[in-house]
């Protein structure tokens, strides 16, 4: 949704027409994931996309629909492999897609505000109606569908603006939806009774690299590619300079737990430590650890990350904390140059943040043929 924002802004100020489809479900090998969106305007005009190409047509038919009723509903879509190899795509899937007659405002809201200063996480909770989708392509029933109903919004600070009706439901819908604002993923999950849509809307993810060395230049250029905000931090002038770190979001000389405060270190951060200096290093990991952010890893061998837990133990650090810090830091890739030993960092960030494994895909499909 977020990467539409400037196709709407360009279609002006009145967007009453606007129509919308959103996948809300997978399975198989889909196209687009949970959270792809189609919009038109009841002019023709579509901005895009919930399948690759497969089902656009369909959808926007579909929409067209949903304005003369004013009612909601969801479709099952059925991509065989041969229909997606007709439209270029390698595999095919299924996906079940909401169809909505209006663009609901709270989510074009949710996505302007998770972007530049003060940005704030949002999920958009949608109870879908209550029929299930069809079981054939495109196929619905006559009178299937309901009106919109209002949204629910959880803030990333756990906030639940309206309620499903149970207090265990709400607390469920409220921890799935901060997990989801952490992945950066939507889902379906089934709440009191219902199939609720939860469609997030996270701020961008940040990454604080603490030592300004070889490996964090070559991080930067990798992370800002992945959409994360950068920010490097070290407490040695010689290092930290904007010669070196021409592209990095924001450049501190400083020590890591004495300006966390003044970036603002929280748990949207990634933090990887690669100062590999005893009075940078703990200090930063401590304060990471206990700001709660998303990830921490720090640089160093087996046996220096065995002296380094014994010392933070010693100092306090709760054993469930430290089994939050990764060191050595990134997955085994192999490679050992500056740039190799960042991207392999960075690979353990992403699947840190997805709860992937970082096993080989033919390992994985391998378990599970």
């Amino acid at each position: 949704m977020k990467e539409l924002l400037s196709m709407l802004d360009a279609w002006g100020s009145n967007l009453d027409g606007v129509g919308r489809a959103v996948v809300v479900r997978t399975f198989g090998s889909a196209p687009r994931p949970e959270g792809a969106v189609l919009l038109t305007t009841p002019d023709g005009r579509i901005a895009g996309s919930v399948s690759g190409g497969c089902v656009e047509g369909a959808a926007a038919e579909e929409i067209e629909k949903a304005r003369a009723t004013g009612h909601s509903r969801v479709i099952r879509y059925g991509i065989s492999d041969e229909e997606a190899w007709d439209v270029g795509l390698a595999c095919g899937g299924t996906i079940d897609v909401l169809v909505e007659p209006q663009l609901p405002a709270a989510a074009g809201d949710a996505a302007r505000d998770s972007l530049g200063t003060g940005a704030r996480g949002t999920a958009v909770v949608t109870l879908l109606p209550p029929d299930s989708p069809p079981p054939q392509f495109g196929e619905h029933r006559p009178g299937e569908g309901a009106p919109p109903e209002s949204k629910l919004l959880v803030d990333d600070d756990g906030t639940l603006h309206g309620s499903l009706g149970d207090p265990e439901a709400d607390a469920a819908l409220v921890a799935h939806a901060l997990d989801a604002l952490r992945r950066g993923a939507s889902r379906t999950v089934e709440l009191a009774g219902r199939s609720v849509f939860i469609e997030a809307f996270p701020v961008r993810p940040r990454l604080v690299i603490v030592g300004a060395v070889e490996v964090a230049r070559a991080l930067v250029s990798i992370a800002r590619t992945l959409g994360y905000e950068t920010v490097v931090v070290d407490g040695r002038t010689a290092f930290a300079t904007p010669e070196r770190f021409p592209d990095v979001d924001r450049l501190v000389v400083g020590w890591p737990d004495e300006v966390a405060d003044e970036i603002g270190l929280g748990p949207n951060d990634a933090v990887a430590v690669l100062s590999h200096d005893v009075k940078f290093d703990e200090p930063a990991i401590v304060e990471a650890l206990r700001r709660g952010c998303r990830y921490v890893g720090a640089v160093g061998s087996r046996k220096t990350q065995a002296d380094r837990r014994a010392r933070l133990s010693e100092a306090g650090v709760p054993d469930e904390d430290l089994a939050r810090l990764h060191g050595p830091i990134g997955l085994d890739l192999g490679g050992r140059a500056p740039a190799e030993t960042a991207l392999a960092i960075m690979a353990e960030i992403i699947a840190d943040r997805y709860g992937a494994t970082g096993r080989p895909l033919l390992e994985k499909v391998s378990a599970h043929a």
